[in-house]
Parts: structure tokens; sequence; C-alpha cells
């Protein structure tokens, strides 16, 4: 489903591009937004890695038994024992995964049999999230064996075949090029998009050709000067054959879409499998694999709906439904093995008990306010609140929550209080892991919000959802 726009179609404002592909567009504005907003992304959406430790902490447990598992069954070819472990992040955010795997591979390490060894390579394309990372203070201790470089994934050339030994990417493939393809008969077709500036933002910019000139070069200096205009871009679209030249992977593809019915769109994460192919070349034979952690779906049900949501924007930018069931039959076309499996699942499994996040449990809540709600606001605090009585962090974070104007001034004054009084060692934010023993100590506190018991028990057993966050782990040997 592409954007929707609230204004008449047959009454567009003015045009600030041509149609294009849709990844190319995508690529284009997310250009723009992390050269805008770059440092501030957080404001516009969180991860979760963005404050939590839990998701690197289980990355880096899987590690360290991964190590301990290959070093017992280590043979004369492997190679010098106490070789460089190049470990590397793809799309590095503001280095808080970096930071906590380190931290937590460190400490399990405690006869030092590999963490000396470990280099920690982050890779990002935009200055300002590396930047960020470089700045990240719980990132400092490991300064010594952590490595900053910026690029693209697709620009590694000068990394040596074969050399790596972990890939690790957190919700960075669902920003990647994506297109939109839909097949009739054996033709397949694929989504183009042209944008056009909202009427009402379309006052606001006084030097239009200055405007229209930034926007084209994507000249983040020259936008800065413009009135802050992503969230107010209205897109038309179009359908065009699609170009035998500009679709890797094209026979793979086009078998997969076989199964689609006709002219169903279909998100295909082209840049993904990019990732994947430039994965296979890096890592070693021996190497302890690729993971990518991220949102989509691996449900031929989801991806035959015409209905579905292929991609969202936060803050103008673009985020795809990743098709982990189109990837798995990309990976076997290079040669790789994948295996899926539920985020929550794996995270809690090396947590050893089950895990729910903040919004899973605010799900449970058998009379939940709608989000756009000043109560919904009210309910995510004293749910914090609660939580927190029993929630212990190693780690100190400060959680910003700002508060609508339309919430009654008691009430705001209330929560004000409340969120000043949060604990740094509390909930890092509100995405966070908590844990079942976490929940149940906690559990007189949340029955006194409106929590039932039951409904909690039953959101912890509950399975992964068709459309998910989800681990995709590709080895190659």
């Amino acid at each position: 489903m592409a954007l929707q726009s609230s204004l008449d179609p047959d009454a567009l404002p003015q045009l600030i591009g041509d149609f294009l592909p849709v990844d190319e567009w995508q690529s284009h504005i997310n250009e723009v937004f992390y050269g805008l907003r770059g440092s501030r992304v957080r404001e516009f959406y969180q991860t979760f890695a963005s404050a939590d430790s839990r998701l690197a902490y289980a990355l880096a447990e899987d590690y360290f038994r991964r190590l301990l598992q290959r070093a017992k069954n280590r043979s004369p070819e492997d190679g010098p024992a106490k070789a460089a472990l190049v470990v590397m992040e793809w799309g590095c955010g503001n280095g808080n995964l970096a930071a906590c795997f380190l931290d937590r591979l460190k400490a399990l390490d405690t006869d030092n049999q590999f963490f000396p060894f470990v280099e920690y390579h982050l890779i990002d394309k935009h200055d300002a999230v590396l930047t960020e990372a470089k700045n990240n203070k719980d990132l400092a201790p490991h300064h010594e064996r952590t490595i900053f470089t910026c690029a693209s994934i697709e620009n590694l050339q000068s990394v040596a075949d074969g050399s790596v030994d972990r890939i690790i990417c957190n919700e960075f493939w669902s920003e990647l090029p994506t297109k939109l393809l839909l097949r009739k008969a054996s033709d397949l077709s694929e989504e183009h998009l042209r944008p056009n500036v909202s009427e009402a933002k379309l006052a606001e910019i006084e030097d239009w050709e200055g405007f229209v000139q930034a926007f084209d070069q994507k000249d983040i200096d020259a936008l800065t000067q413009h009135p802050s205009f992503l969230e107010d871009l209205v897109w038309e679209r179009e359908y065009h054959a699609v170009e035998s030249k500009s679709l890797s992977f094209r026979r793979t593809i086009s078998d997969f879409l076989k199964n689609i019915d006709e002219e169903v769109l279909v998100p295909v994460n082209t840049g993904a499998a990019s990732t994947m192919k430039e994965a296979v070349r890096l890592l070693s034979p021996t190497s302890l694999g690729f993971s990518s952690f991220d949102a989509g779906t691996y449900s031929q049900q989801v991806l035959n709906d015409p209905e579905k949501p292929c991609y969202s924007v936060h803050g103008g930018q673009f985020s795809f439904m990743v098709n982990f069931a189109l990837l798995e039959e990309i990976a076997k076309h290079l040669g790789a093995k994948a295996n899926i499996e539920s985020q929550r699942e794996y995270v809690g499994a090396h947590i050893g008990e089950s895990v729910l996040t903040l919004m899973d449990l605010l799900a449970a809540h058998p009379s939940l306010p709608s989000p756009e709600s000043w109560e919904c606001d009210a309910l995510v605090i004293r749910t914090l609140e609660a939580l927190n009585t029993s929630y212990r962090s190693q780690y100190k974070r400060v959680i910003e929550f700002p508060l609508r104007d339309a919430m009654p001034a008691e009430e705001k004054a209330a929560l004000a209080a409340i969120i000043r009084d949060f604990k740094p060692e509390g909930v890092p934010d509100t995405i966070a892991y908590v844990t079942a023993s976490e929940i149940n100590e906690a559990q007189t506190a949340l029955e006194k919000l409106g929590y039932e018991k039951e409904g909690i028990r039953g959101m912890l057993q509950e399975p992964p959802q068709l459309v998910d966050y989800t681990h995709f782990f590709l080895t190659v040997s």
C-alpha cells in the first residue's frame, strides 16, 4: 500500500520531482532525512537497541557460546587460534548496541580467551549518525577495539574477502532500497512515485526555485534554510514495467512472485538482498554468521493480502516491511543457509525466561485508550512507574516523554512529577524488553492500573504475530 494523500489527487500542489521507482525516492528521502535529522532520530522513532541492553546482551551471549563451541571443535587447518575477531555492525545507530554487546562479551570472557582479539567495526553511511555513536559515553571504555567507518555497505571493497567473523544489523533492512512489485501473468511491474509539496507548506516556502534545487541536489546546508517539509510531501503513484537490468536476482524474484496473486503489491527488499551478498563475501568459512533484526513477515497469507501496509513513514523517512520469505530464497541462491525466528523468542531464550516489550504489555490492557489520546500517554507513564518497582538496569538512562498540551493541568502536573522521579536504572524506553519475573513482581501495581493477570499471562504465551520483529540468521559454512 502506498502513501495516502489527504488532498484531492486531482488538485495536487507543486511538483518537486519526476516519477521514479519507489526505491530511488526512498534512498533520496532517507539521505535528506538523516542529513537534516540524523542527530534527532529518536524523536521520530526508537529501535530495540536505542537505549535497551537486552538485545545486545542476547547477541553477546550467543556469540560467546558459539566462540566456545568453535574453539572446542577447532582443527589445525582453521588458521591461527589468536587471529583477530572482526565483528561488524551495519547501520550502527547511536552506538548503544555496540557498547552493551562489548560490555557483556567482556564480562562473559573471564579467561580472556576471545575479548582481547575482538575488533568491533561500526559502519554507517550518515556522518551525523556516526558522530552520535562516537560520542556515546558507554562506548568510550572500548575505544581501543572500536573502528568507525563512514561508508555504505555497497562500498566495502577495501575489506578483504573472508575476513569477518560476525555481522550484526538492527532495524537496518527496512530502511534500505526496496521495490514494490506486482505480477500480471509473467510480466512484472513496479510502483513509481512522484513528490509534491502540500498546499499549506508551499505557502511557507519563499524561495521556491532555491528549495527545489536544494531538494534535487540533497543539499542539506541549503535545505536547513527552508521550512521543515518532510512530513508535508504528497506522493502520486503509477506503475511501469520492470527494466530487466534494474533487478538483481530477477529469476529468484520472478519464481517467488508466481506464488502471489496477480496484481498484489509485494515488497522486494533489494537493498537487504545486496547486504546478504556482501555478507557472504566478507564472512570467513569458519565465521559465526550474519544477524539481521527487523519488522516483517514470513507469511504467505500476509504477502498475498492486497491491503497490507508495505511501508510506513516516520518523520518523513521511508521504512519498509521486510519480506523474509523472499530473502530466504535469495539466501539459497547465494549458497547460504538462513534461519528465521521471532526476535522476542531469541532475546527470551538468552535471558532464560519469556519477555515482552512495554508495547506488548500495553496491548494486554483490557481497556487500552486510543494511542492518540493523552489518556494513553498517562497509562504508559504509570505502567513505567509500576515496572520500575521491579526493573533494575545496569545502565543509567533518561526517558524523554513530552506531555501533550491537551492534557488536563492537574493530570499533567501529576505525570510530570512521576517522570521526574523515574530512577535512571529503570525501564530505559517505551519499547524495552521486560521479563516475566519483573512483570510478576510488579503485578500488584499493574493490577491497580487495570491490567489483569490472565491477560498478561496470555500475552507472554502468545506466539509470534504474522507481521513481527524477527531475527534472520545467515551462515555460509
